[in-house]
């Protein structure tokens, strides 16, 4: 899988977040910010981006998806 692919997956749920994904195939790392993180815990963000991509995490066509930051914009003024 590429990474632009996920990315897009990414913004398909969260449409206003900027994505950077990293990896190398089949490991990924994601740093997301969006203001739909705003007055979410950790956990709870981590798992609105994982949603995105559940199904090919199911198929095995990504093996896994490592979340390295999730912020509000307001976390990286």
């Amino acid at each position: 899988m590429e990474t632009s692919a996920i990315e897009e997956l990414i913004r398909s749920s969260l449409p206003d977040a900027e994505v950077e994904v990293t990896g190398d195939g089949r490991h990924f790392e994601a740093a997301v910010v969006s203001a739909a993180f705003e007055g979410k815990i950790l956990i709870q963000r981590h798992r609105m981006v994982l949603a995105t991509v559940q199904a090919h995490i199911a198929s095995d066509e990504l093996h896994a998806l490592s979340i390295t930051s999730a912020k509000t914009p307001a976390e990286i003024a």
